[in-house]
C-alpha cells in the first residue's frame, strides 16, 4: 500500500544511520515494528500486580494430570 508521509528529514536520516537499514522504507518499517513491540510489552508490564494469585493452586499436580 503506497502512503505519502511528511517525515522530518533529519529524523529519518538518524533512523537510517542508527538502524543500519539500507532504505528509508526498511528503516520506517523497523521503527514501526519496534514501536508496536514496545507498546505491547508495556501493556503486559502494566498487568503485573493486577491479578489475584490463588495460593492453594498446585501447579505440580496440574503438570502430571493425564488428558
Amino acid at each position: 500500500m503506497a502512503t505519502n508521509l511528511a517525515i522530518d528529514p533529519e529524523l529519518l536520516e538518524r533512523a537510517l544511520r542508527i538502524s543500519g537499514e539500507p532504505t528509508k522504507k526498511a528503516a520506517v518499517t523497523k521503527a514501526l515494528q519496534e514501536f508496536i513491540a514496545r507498546r505491547e510489552q508495556q501493556r503486559l508490564a502494566d498487568l503485573l500486580g493486577t491479578l489475584d494469585w490463588d495460593d492453594s493452586f498446585d501447579y505440580k499436580s496440574e503438570r502430571s494430570r493425564q488428558p
